[in-house]
């Protein structure tokens, strides 16, 4: 401050600068808290889940504006008190990995009570909008609330190696979530999306092991690749992709292009699946994996709604 009173330019380009600062690590510790990418990953197969649910009933997307807000803001409210309540549980775990470390729960940014709260007002508040939608909607919101928060992060994870699998049922629910908010589920389409994402998360998730394996076994989390090795996870990788290749002439109803589309990129990722049983470079293919499994989860729910605008327009 100069001898008139009035802030110098350099101290107020000192404040500006902390208060950026700030703001940033804020949202930073926010974005981690909510683990964003993970968020909008598995929103937006409830959002063509609703999608496709007003495609196969013919129903006009205007007159359900409302339950599509209510659908996405609960949901969203809802998968995220999950990965709050995540964080809040598994901060022993995220303090010896280094990929978690930075964790607001872990550096001490929120409190631990805060951010349980956070967690239980983020659920609650979240229900509370989604059953104002379907019944078997709220259903579903709780089965993947429930073995996400239950099953996998507080009993499963440490223990056994299936864990992946109850924990890819969260993940399936997702479209289901959506379309029940519209339609019953007890069709071919919500049902085999629920497949493909339940079985799409396997080799996702253990390429995503293979890379910090070292970090979950310094954790003492029963992962695949720590408990039995890297040849035992990549020859599951394989059988899982496999299983795959079917699952689009289910639906068929969304046309060929959707099918072949669908199918070279099944084939594709299974040839790059099997290269792993040869390769010498376990962590630069698991890290491939990784990247060719979130491209294709996302690029295949998108082709699913791209293939049916024109019936909307």
């Amino acid at each position: 401050m100069n001898q008139s009173g009035v802030p110098s330019v350099q101290n107020s380009g000192k404040v500006a600068i902390s208060y950026t600062s700030s703001r940033a690590s804020i949202i930073f510790d926010i974005k981690a808290l909510l683990k964003g990418k993970v968020l909008v990953a598995n929103v937006l197969p409830v959002f063509a889940g609703f999608w496709l649910a007003l495609y196969f009933t013919g129903s006009s997307f205007s007159d359900n504006w409302g339950i599509f807000w209510l659908t996405m803001i609960g949901s969203t409210m809802i998968i995220a008190g999950a990965l709050v309540i995540n964080n809040w549980y598994d901060v022993d775990i995220d303090t010896v990995m280094d990929r978690t470390k930075h964790r607001p729960t872990v550096t001490g940014n929120f409190s631990l009570k805060a951010v349980l709260w956070t967690g239980i007002i983020l659920t609650v508040l979240g229900f509370i909008l989604m059953f104002f939608t379907r019944f078997e909607a709220v259903i579903y919101s709780f089965i993947g609330w429930f073995t996400y928060v239950v099953l996998y992060t507080m009993w499963s994870k440490r223990r056994y190696t299936l864990n992946t699998v109850i924990g890819s049922i969260s993940g399936a629910v997702t479209p289901m979530i959506g379309w029940t908010a519209i339609d019953s589920g007890f069709h071919i389409v919500p049902i085999i999306m629920f497949l493909i994402l339940f079985i799409f998360q396997m080799p996702h998730t253990f390429a995503v092991a293979m890379k910090k394996c070292e970090e979950y076994r310094a954790a003492k989390v029963a992962m695949l690749p720590v408990v039995h090795g890297f040849d035992m996870t990549k020859r599951q990788m394989v059988v899982y992709i496999a299983c795959l290749l079917p699952l689009p002439f289910y639906l068929g109803s969304l046309g060929t292009t959707f099918v072949v589309i669908a199918t070279i990129m099944n084939i594709g990722w299974l040839v790059v699946s099997i290269y792993g049983l040869f390769t010498k470079n376990d962590l630069k293919w698991a890290h491939v994996m990784f990247l060719y499994s979130v491209n294709y989860i996302t690029l295949l729910f998108l082709l699913m709604i791209v293939v049916t605008l024109p019936v909307f327009q």
